[in-house]
C-alpha cells in the first residue's frame, strides 16, 4: 500500500492517476468529504484506490493512522502552507510510528533560493528529511506547463497571456504528467532512495515564446502582457488571497522577474527513458481536450 497526502490537489490527481496505470494499491489522504467525493470522478480503479481517509496535515493521529501499513508515503504539503516544516516533521513521526522507511517527499526546483521564501521553506524540509533516518528521494519539479492554463477562458478568448514579470524571462516548464510519471516511478521501483531528483522540461522559454506556442495552438494570435505586480496584487486582494500567499506570490513574481526559473531536463529524461514533454506537444494535447471540470 502507497499513501499519497494532498492527493485531491492537481499534483496528487496526476500522481493516482500514474500510480493507477502501475496497479499499485494507493491510499489517498484528503482533507474533506467534498474532495474525497471529488476523487470518485477520476478514472482510477477501485482496486487501485484501495481508501480515501480523510483528515488534517496538522494532525498526528490522523496522519499516524493514514500511514498505517504503508511501505512508502508521497508527501505533497499544500502549496505554501506556513507550516510545512512543522507538518514534515508530523509525516515523519508518522512514518517512523507505521514502521514506513520510505518517504518521497514533492519539493521544487531551486529550494535554495532564498528570495521566494515558498521555495526557502522547502529546503528546510530537505534537510530534515536527512535527518530522519527514512530511505528518502526528493523530487524538485520546475513550474508546471498546465499553470500557463490556469487562464486558458482569457487566453482563447481575447489572446492575452497575461503575467506579473518580465516577458523576457526563461522557465523550464515542465508537464505535470511528467512529473507524475517519475513520481510513480520512484515510489514503485527499488534503487531510488537518498536522491533528489530535478525535474525540468526541455525548454528554456521566455512569455513571449510561450505565447507562439499559445497561438499555434488555438488558431488565433495570443500576445504575452507584462502587468505591473502592483495590478496583480490589487486583483489577489479583490479575489480574497490570504495576505501571506499574496505575499510569497509578490516575492516569487520579483524573483520571476529578474531570473525566470530554469533548470535541465537530462535527469527527467533518464528517469522516463524518453524525452520529457515539450511545450508545443502539450499544448496541442491540452486544447484539444474540455478545460477540465475540477480545480
Amino acid at each position: 500500500m502507497l499513501l499519497v497526502t494532498g492527493a485531491a490537489g492537481k499534483t496528487g490527481r496526476a500522481v493516482l492517476r500514474a500510480l493507477s496505470r502501475r496497479g499499485a494499491p494507493t491510499r489517498a489522504f484528503v482533507r474533506s468529504s467534498e474532495q474525497a467525493r471529488a476523487l470518485d470522478s477520476l478514472e482510477i480503479s477501485e482496486v487501485v484506490l484501495s481508501e480515501i481517509v480523510i483528515g488534517d496535515l496538522t494532525d498526528r493521529r490522523a496522519l499516524a493512522n493514514a500511514a498505517a501499513g504503508c511501505a512508502a508515503i508521497y508527501f505533497i504539503c499544500p502549496n505554501m502552507h506556513p507550516e510545512e516544516l512543522a507538518i514534515a516533521n508530523l509525516m515523519i513521526d508518522a512514518a517512523h510510528a507505521s514502521d514506513c522507511r520510505r518517504l518521497v517527499y514533492h519539493s521544487v526546483l531551486h529550494p535554495q533560493t532564498e528570495a521566494m521564501p515558498h521555495h526557502w521553506q522547502k529546503l528546510r524540509v530537505e534537510a530534515r528529511l536527512f535527518e530522519s533516518g527514512l530511505e528518502t528521494t526528493i523530487l524538485q519539479p520546475c513550474a508546471y506547463m498546465q499553470n500557463v492554463l490556469a487562464a486558458r477562458c482569457e487566453i482563447e478568448t481575447k489572446g492575452c497571456y497575461r503575467i506579473p514579470y518580465s516577458a523576457e524571462s526563461r522557465f523550464s516548464w515542465v508537464d505535470l504528467e511528467d512529473v507524475a510519471e517519475a513520481a510513480a516511478m520512484v515510489l514503485t521501483e527499488p534503487g531510488h532512495e537518498g536522491a533528489i531528483y530535478e525535474l525540468s522540461g526541455p525548454q528554456r522559454l521566455s512569455s513571449r515564446e510561450v505565447a507562439q506556442h499559445l497561438a499555434l495552438g488555438i488558431g488565433r494570435a495570443v500576445q504575452a502582457q507584462v502587468i505591473p505586480l502592483t495590478d496583480w496584487q490589487h486583483d489577489a486582494r479583490q479575489r480574497g488571497l490570504p495576505a501571506a500567499t499574496l505575499t510569497n506570490l509578490s516575492k516569487m513574481f520579483e524573483y520571476y522577474d529578474r531570473y525566470g526559473l530554469a533548470g535541465n531536463s537530462r535527469t527527467l529524461a533518464a528517469l522516463l527513458s524518453r524525452q520529457p514533454t515539450d511545450f508545443r506537444t502539450f499544448v496541442e494535447r491540452e486544447l484539444d481536450s474540455p478545460e477540465p471540470s475540477m480545480p
